[in-house]
């Protein structure tokens, strides 16, 4: 590796980094083709002590592309978070804002249903210290889950493309207030909750300046915060539609399984029982519980072998997934890990392991067995 600030000359802001970045650990932060926007966020990079691969840096002097380190699927998930800030910034000021929202999902779709473990992965598996890109973090996942609950329920492609797209812009009006909201530490203030209860009608009225006329896309997002019981906002509804409740069964699950600065994040399965017993046992959470599995792809678990292990892929039975063993038996860290079946006896699931950095600390890729 090499340290970014010994080549920061190369770089053209604006312009698509010729080789990724990443940070002290390996962890990819900006995949090949990605941008660094202006100064502070480059400057930001440089303080983190961001370092590239010094092969790729050779291989793109030479012009030889074939040759960079080729862009996982962690790294095209990566890439997804970015396009999203750009088509959500561009709102007001481009045209064909619809047709740019249209692109991004065929490409979550793609993502998710090439490798959809991996996809779950990211949902469960997110790093506290990235929590300033939590809007844009979350939009992508609620988008995703919203693909694999329509599919399992067998909805057609328009009211699943519906779904997702208001995912991905249900909270274009607070876009940049949420990521401040999930970092800050302290509860929302006075003024940060009065524009968290108008910010789907806000986020309306934008979508209507771009010029979005999809009435069961617009009321998705007007509506996916009120409640049964009339407590929601901005309307105090009784009644939404099925996408917008949908929608705000999904928002809730996520957001408990993302970390914040105020706590950590909920284990998925409480988050599961709790948006059963919300939604009173509903076929779309019902739907969202059967896709994530018991023990879903990231989460943390300790084996009857005494080793420590990160789930990575689902099995054919819900609580008997494969998992990726980071620690021998003693603790130590493998230095190569090791798929285990957790339906064989001796490699069984013992229980939820303790959070520790450690998982963090292991490329994902690593975890999958695919290529660094």
């Amino acid at each position: 590796m090499h340290l970014l600030r010994l080549i920061q000359s190369q770089v053209k802001l604006g312009e698509p980094l010729p080789w990724g970045v990443r940070d002290q650990q390996g962890k990819l932060l900006l995949a090949r083709g990605q941008v660094i926007a202006n100064e502070a966020q480059l400057a930001a990079l440089l303080e983190r002590g961001a370092s590239v691969d010094i092969e790729e840096v050779r291989a793109a002097a030479r012009g030889d592309a074939d040759t960079a380190r080729p862009v996982s699927l962690f790294a095209q998930w990566e890439q997804v978070l970015w396009q999203l800030d750009r088509v959500l910034r561009s709102v007001s000021g481009e045209p064909g804002f619809g047709q740019r929202v249209n692109e991004l999902v065929q490409r979550i779709e793609a993502l998710t249903l090439r490798d959809p473990d991996i996809a779950i992965y990211l949902t469960v598996r997110q790093d506290p210290k990235r929590l300033t890109i939590y809007a844009l973090a979350h939009s992508v996942h609620c988008a995703m889950v919203s693909l694999l609950m329509a599919r399992r329920l067998g909805w057609d492609e328009e009211s699943t493309h519906t779904l997702m797209k208001a995912a991905l812009t249900m909270n274009i009006a607070i876009l940049d207030l949420q990521g401040r909201m999930a970092a800050q530490g302290v509860p929302p203030t006075p003024p940060q909750m009065d524009m968290i209860r108008v910010h789907p009608t806000q986020g309306v009225e934008m979508l209507k300046a771009a010029g979005i006329d999809e009435l069961p896309w617009l009321e998705s997002i007007a509506h996916h915060h009120e409640r049964p019981d009339g407590t929601g906002y901005p309307a105090g509804l009784r009644e939404s539609g099925e996408q917008a409740t949908v929608l705000r069964y999904i928002d809730v699950f996520m957001a408990k399984m993302a970390p914040r600065a105020l706590r950590a994040p909920l284990s998925a399965q409480l988050a599961a029982r709790q948006l059963f017993q919300e939604s009173g046992g509903a076929p779309a959470s019902a739907a969202i519980i059967k896709e994530f599995g018991i023990y879903p792809p990231g989460e943390f678990v300790q084996l009857k072998s005494g080793e420590m292990a990160v789930v990575v892929r689902r099995g054919a039975n819900a609580s008997t997934p494969l998992a990726a063993a980071i620690t021998d038996r003693h603790g130590m860290p493998n230095v190569n890990t090791v798929v285990r079946d957790t339906s064989k006896p001796e490699f069984a699931i013992a229980a939820l392991a303790a959070e520790t950095n450690l998982v963090l600390r292991v490329p994902p890729e690593r975890l999958f067995g695919l290529p660094e």
